[in-house]
């Protein structure tokens, strides 16, 4: 039901760009990490496991 995958969403996409802002400013210190960067490490694996689920029920 959508009234529960969206504010699902909301919350759980602000908790992992809090945990990704945090570790972009803590893992090269003093500099920061752009957080793109830190997202994308963990996205692209993440769609590729998607990608790859939805292929294999095709």
């Amino acid at each position: 039901s959508y009234r529960v995958i969206v504010p699902l969403s909301i919350i759980f996409g602000a908790a992992f760009l809090v945990a990704a802002d945090i570790v972009a400013r803590t893992v090269a210190a003093p500099a920061e990490l752009p957080i793109g960067i830190v997202t994308a490490f963990v996205g692209a694996p993440f769609f590729l496991v998607v990608l790859r689920s939805v292929g294999r029920r095709a």
